[in-house]
């Protein structure tokens, strides 16, 4: 299901990162849109050069053809080059195809928690993702597809994190932020041995990222840490319980059978009762906080048919907080 248009986006992401010198010769090394490929409907591909990265990132992008704000799609750890980005995993192009908001999909960012690193990695190389995003990424974007400037965040997984840190560390920049079975903390051991193993699956060393543990960058980027910070940002946060649920049975599609099956009620039913933990304590921070957020607890596994109901649902806090 949808193969070619994964292979299309993977291919793009490939060809994206092998000539940085060349962007950066035509640009100038300023931040620029290199290409925008219209793919139909309201769909786009697009390249556009990071100057911070010195690398092309390619984007695609769901634009109504008319002045509206954004919303940033964020992929989980593989950043959408392996399984694929949102809109192959799920039916975001379907889903917004009617809606009045700009949808953006940077492809690419394995590992990287979307964040500036402190040093440039072995394997993942120079990560500034935050920057890219935050200053980059969003004049170009408004410039081009003439967006009104409100903007909303999400992610999935190592980006549920992602998200409420963007908006966390670029005040007034998001209206709203999603968190998909995140796991919104990184200082505490717990949380920490996770994004360290989460980096390690790719060859990355975390400590390239905020540092060795104990580094005051580690709770610099903690939601649970700083979530004062988040006052006024609407925010939808879900997490699975890690029991098997509606999307856990051999009638699901997006099982592919018994191997799948008993694939996703292990490994993703162990993954996801420990983002369950770490999202509880995130939630139960912002209500001591007097912190209002839309929080869903459900019957669940780690897996793309509960983020796919979660951008669903999300929608009702997003658009009322971009003003649509």
């Amino acid at each position: 299901m949808h193969r070619p248009l994964r292979c299309l986006f993977v291919l793009l992401a490939v060809v994206a990162s092998l000539f940085p010198a060349v962007a950066s010769a035509d640009t100038g090394r300023g931040p620029a849109i290199l290409d925008v490929r219209p793919l139909g409907g309201r769909q786009y591909q697009v390249v556009v050069y990071s100057a911070a990265m010195n690398r092309p990132i390619a984007l695609w992008v769901s634009h109504p053809d008319a002045p509206a704000p954004a919303l940033y799609l964020l992929n989980a750890v593989d950043g959408g080059e392996d399984g694929g980005p949102w809109n192959v995993r799920t039916d975001a192009a379907k889903f917004f195809a009617d809606k009045p908001v700009n949808v953006i999909v940077p492809i690419g960012g394995r590992a990287s928690y979307y964040t500036d690193w402190l040093a440039d990695d072995p394997v993942l190389g120079r990560n500034e993702w935050a920057t890219f995003l935050t200053h980059e990424l969003p004049p170009l974007l408004n410039a081009r597809f003439h967006m009104t400037g409100r903007n909303a965040v999400a992610g999935v997984s190592m980006s549920g994190t992602s998200a409420l840190d963007l908006a966390i560390q670029a005040p007034g920049m998001y209206q709203a932020a999603g968190v998909y079975s995140g796991c919104p903390a990184t200082s505490d051991a717990t949380a920490r041995a996770l994004v360290y193993s989460q980096l390690a699956t790719f060859g990355a060393n975390a400590a390239n990222m905020w540092g060795a543990p104990g580094n005051i960058d580690w709770t610099a980027h903690d939601p649970v840490v700083n979530a004062g910070r988040l006052r006024g940002v609407a925010m939808y946060i879900s997490a699975g319980t890690g029991a098997a649920g509606a999307h856990d049975t051999l009638a699901d599609p997006s099982i592919g059978g018994p191997g799948g099956l008993v694939n996703r009620v292990t490994v993703g039913g162990v993954m996801e009762s420990v983002v369950n933990n770490c999202t509880r304590t995130f939630t139960d921070r912002l209500a001591a906080l007097g912190i209002p957020a839309t929080v869903v607890f459900h019957p669940g596994t780690h897996s793309w048919p509960y983020w796919q109901d979660d951008l669903h649902n999300s929608w009702r806090v997003f658009a009322p907080a971009l003003g649509v």
